[in-house]
């Protein structure tokens, strides 16, 4: 017999106020907590020309020094309605107290990346320091990754991605930009140094 269990007791936060209290060393990226969506464009050599997607991207935390990260995208046609499901991808971004960043981000496509970078002033940059890959996955060397919030209607609710890729003999490149809304979570950035420039 197997004991039933009532579900997971320790909840993850998307807002500052909620609990659990964020860990110290989140403060550089608690300006990303929340729910957030929008539109991007994206292209590659190797892909039969540009494309449009739409995207949906949560940052969560539980109390320790770590975000929490999902993403899900999906093609849109030209007049934004979806066509399929596209990039999938999950992870965390594990806090240093210099202000690093230790990304760990995984794809159902059987790509594994552990990337490194820097969080400050409304922006985390990440580069890849390995990749890993299923025998089967599509062969990816080096990624960058470019988060920055913005103050695009006065509020600082948004946010832009930038994603160069190197795969498939290809050198490191644009693959990705999009740019996201807050649709839930942290409304107001925290006050403090690293995001002046968004409040």
């Amino acid at each position: 017999m197997v004991d039933g269990v009532e579900g997971a007791p320790f909840a993850d936060a998307l807002w500052v106020e909620q609990v659990p209290a964020a860990h110290p060393l989140l403060g550089p990226v608690l300006g990303f907590l929340g729910v957030w969506r929008g539109r991007g464009r994206g292209g590659y050599p190797t892909l039969d020309g540009d494309f449009s997607y739409a995207q949906e991207v949560r940052f969560s935390h539980d109390g320790r020094p770590f975000l929490r990260y999902e993403a899900r995208a999906w093609l849109v046609d030209g007049d934004g309605a979806p066509l399929r499901p596209a990039a999938r991808e999950s992870g965390w971004w594990r806090l240093q107290a210099d202000g690093r960043v230790e990304a760990l981000v995984s794809q159902p496509t059987g790509i594994a990346e552990i990337l490194v970078g820097q969080a400050g002033e409304g922006v985390v940059d990440l580069a890849t320091d390995a990749v890993a890959m299923t025998p089967t996955a599509k062969d990816v060397t080096a990624t960058r990754r470019r988060y920055t919030l913005a103050d695009g209607d006065g509020d600082g609710d948004t946010f832009t991605f930038v994603h160069e890729l190197a795969a498939v003999g290809q050198p490191l490149q644009h693959h990705l930009s999009a740019a996201l809304r807050r649709e839930a979570g942290q409304s107001t950035p925290p006050a403090s140094s690293w995001n002046s420039s968004v409040q």
